[in-house]
């Protein structure tokens, strides 16, 4: 049976073999004179814009950039352009958690290329921390964006509800509104990002390694606080479960004031701005509700790196595009979206503020609209990034949802989930002989 980090040193050394220029040193030179190509892959309609400002800025390395149709269509060809070994891209934008990436076979190594930039600290801790397995780099740091929560402050006001500072209150809030035919948060059936945000607010996490073997921890005691809470909220009927498949339906049930907290992020909130007709000016930003124990205040931060493609040619060209596009003025700059008036959040760098003002919804915020800068800063400050990602997550997270569809309509108790999901995680790992510590 194979160990955790055995598996993890042997798929390393795997990428070497499967030939040294290509998989851990920098690259072939390019023929000729002319620049290095460096071909990426995306779906984000911004992508197209940094990439043209990259090579107006540079001379000898240009970014091809394919764009691809949605985040699906993305993973399904980098999966078959990389089992073919032909028209493998460089860099590719994130659509799952690198443990899993890599332990199909589909993640570069770029120690030597990234670590100099980290040295450098180009990158904040949190950011930094996403893009690392065992000690090696496997795609570029992006960081995240600020976690926070949007509150309608008149329906709060109306029934002279304080805004909420803790999860204690959220559940107060919700038994006080409950009787106006009002619900406090909504949690879709298919999202059970809510649970995996409180897990990390109580400072645990659902994998760790402990030795040669992988701990999995679903049941700790950190998830089973993350469990309460949205136990109460169930139970009480505190919640509704509006689906985000049927997006139209659900920004007109936002917009109708009977769902009045929403933790978001900043990229959404232009669509909310451009579609909500009843509630513009009435939603507030707030901190992220904490627990009543918490220590300080943190915020989740964990992200998805940039993808670093298994076969790209040309690594060290590949880790310098990247890390511009995630540290450089200039890249930031050119995500500006002149629809929403935004730009991309620059969640990899130590201060965001320059670019902060520009995504504030003045009419959605309304009268709250000066809040929005602070808060978002004060989260991102706050931000801390433990929660690690186990070698099977793909999976666990497809069950993951499927236990989470049940926990949300009673068909099971959130300590159920966690229990279901222990066991689904530990048989999952030993299948795939990976060893587990305490099993």
């Amino acid at each position: 049976m194979w160990s955790a980090a055995r598996r993890w040193v042997a798929g390393g050394m795997a990428l070497c073999l499967l030939g040294a220029a290509q998989a851990c040193g920098d690259g072939p030179e390019a023929g000729g004179s002319g620049p290095v190509v460096v071909e990426m892959w995306g779906w984000d309609p911004k992508y197209a814009k940094v990439a043209d400002k990259f090579n107006a800025t540079h001379d000898k390395i240009q970014v091809k950039y394919v764009k691809q149709a949605d985040n699906p269509t993305t993973a399904t060809n980098l999966r078959n352009v990389v089992k073919s070994g032909d028209g493998v891209p460089c860099l590719v934008q994130n659509f799952g958690e690198l443990p899993g990436l890599l332990g199909e076979g589909l993640l570069a190594d770029i120690t030597d290329q990234l670590k100099p930039h980290v040295d450098e600290k180009k990158f904040k801790d949190s950011a930094v921390a996403a893009a690392e397995i065992q000690g090696r780099f496997h795609g570029i740091p992006t960081g995240a964006e600020p976690a926070y929560m949007i509150i309608n402050r008149k329906v709060y006001d109306q029934y002279g509800i304080s805004v909420p500072k803790t999860w204690d209150d959220v559940i107060a809030a919700g038994k006080a509104l409950k009787p106006h035919g009002i619900q406090v948060m909504n949690l879709a059936g298919e999202d059970p990002s809510l649970l995996e945000q409180l897990v990390q607010l109580a400072g645990g996490t659902w994998y760790s390694v402990e030795g040669d073997s992988w701990k999995v921890s679903f049941t700790s005691a950190e998830s089973k606080k993350a469990a309460a809470v949205l136990q109460q909220l169930v139970d009480d009927d505190l919640v509704a479960n509006q689906t985000y498949q049927d997006r139209p339906a659900l920004i007109a049930y936002f917009d109708e004031g009977r769902m009045v907290s929403l933790p978001t992020n900043v990229w959404q909130l232009g669509n909310y701005q451009n579609n909500f007709t009843k509630t513009l000016g009435q939603w507030e930003p707030i901190a992220l509700p904490q627990y009543r124990d918490a220590a300080k205040y943190t915020t989740p931060a964990h992200s998805k790196p940039m993808i670093v493609a298994k076969g790209c040619p040309t690594l060290a060209e590949a880790t310098e595009v990247g890390v511009w596009w995630s540290t450089s003025k200039d890249a930031i700059d050119a995500s500006f979206d002149e629809k929403t008036g935004t730009y991309s959040w620059p969640g990899a760098v130590e201060d965001p503020s320059p670019w902060a003002e520009s995504a504030v919804p003045q009419k959605l915020f309304g009268a709250y609209a000066s809040q929005a800068v602070d808060v978002w800063l004060k989260a991102a400050a706050a931000g801390v990034d433990t929660w690690v990602v186990g070698p099977n997550y793909t999976a666990v997270f497809k069950e993951l949802q499927d236990q989470w569809a049940k926990a949300v309509t009673k068909q099971i108790t959130f300590e159920q989930l966690l229990e279901n999901m222990q066991r689904f995680t530990v048989d999952d790992l030993k299948t795939q002989g990976i060893n587990v510590a305490g099993s």
